[in-house]
């Protein structure tokens, strides 16, 4: 995902094609449905005094308990031989305007509560809590009950008592998200800069407890409905002869043996609304939230979607390696703009072979390593084309179960930080151990012996005691070799370690680089290595390969590419990095930056941003050839052996 991220940074002064909040709203189809059933509903109940209604009031005793569909009365008519589709219209404006009122008010008090609560803490926190908790500890609706009988029955009172009432579970969610958020370093920040305190709350806290609200909001107006209309059946909300879908289900109660409908047709709208509400709430939540703002807002499959007529690989080709990549193509669809991350790679990697796979941020390095056995989340993305062979079989076309079997056991990842992908609730060893007995039919005790025995491998100190540790209570470098353990405990044939030294300090690096250089000629195991760093490479790698803008530039034996690349980005990547014993050296940064993704110019990516760009690279497609020895460019002028490129600012 970081490539989607980076290239839509890199807009170049032009706004990215986000889709609007109100085609993401469209595209939850639960949303939308309850968005139109609930538009509908509004807009017949605004529209009641210009409709060709009967009056809601006027009794006709002769035609009482006419059925729907009778002459002159659609839905029948009530016990008093009143129209029910006016009642009904009619009354679902009152419940509407009651029911969102009383929202309206809870939201707005309880919110403000909560938010000032969880803000101040101390004596302020404790004595409005205290107050909501006193307010919560009476049954919701026995509390509205009281308050309609001192206020006294009718309809305003009703919605004061139902607003009242809901106040403590606004108060409640608000102040337990807020007292997280006003201890978060971007809050320190705020109040740092000099902003006061209720800018703070307003401009730091509020949109970020936004979306609970609105969720909440959207949950509670059904509440609300349902408490109005439970008053008004009591006899203690809208008085006669005024309707609301309370007092129609009341009056409904007294014939709901000889005539049902009566109750029916408010009951049924009542469900209507509620639904809608709880539909159009969630969505609205989902809108909110910047992380669902991807375009799609289904739930991400357990495996990326394959495209079902897969482009221009040949499935016939065969490889001698663990890992066969053949031409793989990984699309993110946001909103109208489709980002091409992977844009065509090919990968081979022997048996005991360290492949390192290195680029800028942003060049896809990561999706391609999550395509190989369909861990890119869908939707957004989605494979377009290509084959990953993996002993024999394509893994784009295997099966769920075989996928799940492959996942862990034969081919397994070692992601950048181990905080993050470790479960923080269970210890080490029980991770070790649920991964052992995920793919391998062993008792516990003998999981847990295995356990151990991988702990002691990955030199982990003291593996019986550390076995018993959670990931906060160790080091990066010890939760970094959890997580390596984690990948050899059964025995893989495939390792894919992501960028898995980033984060640790030269010494931790140095030992995780030589504890997995170890590994792989100990075990025979084939390593996929990606990294942005070319002195890891040159310490691990056997073979390196480059990429850009989703496509490999250059691939060749390390110490070959290092030494004299063909590729006018491979050379720049090369001066940026430090050598020792020359303080003196000029570090030569790339000028501009990457193109996005999903605006990829014709020819050469990387033709805007080099020296020796000309022509003929700006137009068709620059195909990967064999350029010297076992070095493969994919660039139409390449260097010479010993060649330089001019400084480059």
């Amino acid at each position: 995902m970081s490539a989607v991220a980076d290239t839509l940074e890199s807009g170049h002064g032009r706004s990215t094609e986000r889709p609007s909040p109100l085609s993401l709203l469209l595209n939850n189809r639960l949303a939308a449905f309850g968005l139109a059933v609930l538009t509908l509903v509004i807009l017949v109940a605004l529209a009641a005094p210009i409709l060709p209604l009967a009056d809601p009031n006027a009794t006709d005793p002769a035609g009482r308990l006419a059925g729907p569909l009778s002459n002159g009365h659609l839905l029948g008519t009530d016990a008093l031989g009143r129209d029910m589709l006016s009642r009904l219209i009619w009354g679902t404006r009152v419940s509407l305007a009651v029911g969102l009122s009383a929202s309206l008010i809870a939201a707005v008090l309880g919110s403000a509560i909560g938010l000032v609560a969880g803000y101040a803490g101390g004596r302020t926190d404790q004595i409005l809590m205290r107050v909501i908790d006193l307010m919560m500890a009476f049954p919701y609706i026995l509390l509205a009950l009281a308050i309609v009988a001192i206020l006294g029955p009718g309809l305003v009172n009703a919605l004061y008592a139902i607003a009242i009432v809901n106040v403590p579970f606004f108060a409640r969610n608000i102040r337990g998200l807020t007292v997280g958020l006003a201890r978060r370093d971007f809050v320190d920040a705020a109040r740092l800069s000099g902003k006061s305190n209720l800018r703070i709350i307003v401009s730091e806290v509020l949109p970020n407890v936004l979306p609970t609200i609105v969720i909440t909001l959207s949950t509670t107006i059904g509440w609300m409905i349902l408490e109005t209309a439970g008053l008004s059946f009591l006899g203690l909300g809208a008085q006669p002869p005024q309707a609301d879908l309370g007092s129609m289900l009341g009056e409904g109660r007294k014939v709901l043996f000889t005539a049902p409908f009566v109750s029916l047709v408010p009951g049924l709208m009542i469900f209507l609304i509620v639904l809608s509400i709880n539909l159009l709430g969630d969505g609205i939540r989902d809108v909110l939230d910047p992380r669902l703002k991807s375009g799609a807002l289904a739930r991400p499959s357990a495996r990326t979607s394959v495209d079902s007529r897969p482009r221009t690989a040949n499935p016939d080709r065969g490889g001698s390696g663990v890992l066969d990549v053949e031409n793989l193509q990984t699309e993110f669809s946001v909103g109208r703009s489709v980002h091409r991350a992977v844009g065509g790679v090919d990968l081979t990697i022997a048996a005991g072979e360290c492949l390192g796979l290195i680029g800028e941020s942003g060049s896809g390095k990561s999706v391609t390593a999550m395509s190989l056995t369909g861990l890119v989340p869908s939707p957004p993305g989605h494979i377009v084309g290509g084959r990953v062979g993996f002993e024999g079989e394509d893994l784009l076309h295997v099966s769920d179960a075989r996928l799940r079997a492959l996942r862990g056991g034969a081919i397994a990842y070692v992601f950048q930080d181990p905080l993050a992908t470790l479960h923080p609730l269970m210890t080490a060893g029980d991770q070790l151990v649920e991964a052992i007995r995920a793919h391998q039919a062993v008792t516990a005790s003998e999981a847990r012996t295995r356990a151990v025995a991988l702990m002691r491998q990955v030199r982990i100190p003291n593996p019986e005691t550390r076995m018993h540790a959670y990931p906060h209570e160790l080091s990066g470098g010890l939760r970094q070799r959890v997580s390596i353990a984690m990948a050899l405990a059964n025995d893989p044939k495939l390792i894919v370690a992501d960028e898995p030294t980033t984060a640790l300090d030269v010494t931790v690096q140095a030992q995780v680089l030589k504890l997995l250089g170890d590994l792989r000629r100990e075990r025979g195991t084939a390593v996929l290595f990606i990294t942005h760093d070319f002195g890891v490479i040159s310490e691990i790698a056997d073979r390196v390969a480059v990429m850009y803008a989703g496509r490999i530039v250059e691939t060749g034996p390390t110490a070959e590419v290092m030494a004299d690349p063909a590729h006018p980005y491979t050379r720049m990547l090369v001066d940026c990095v430090p050598v020792m014993g020359e303080p003196d050296r000029r570090l030569a940064a790339i000028r501009g930056r990457p193109p996005a993704v999903d605006r990829l110019p014709d020819g050469c990516a990387f033709a805007d941003r080099c020296p020796r760009a000309k022509t003929d690279c700006r137009r068709g497609e620059i195909p990967m050839r064999s350029k010297r020895g076992a070095i493969e460019a994919r660039c139409l002028h390449p260097l010479t052996p010993g060649e330089r490129l001019e400084t480059h600012a």
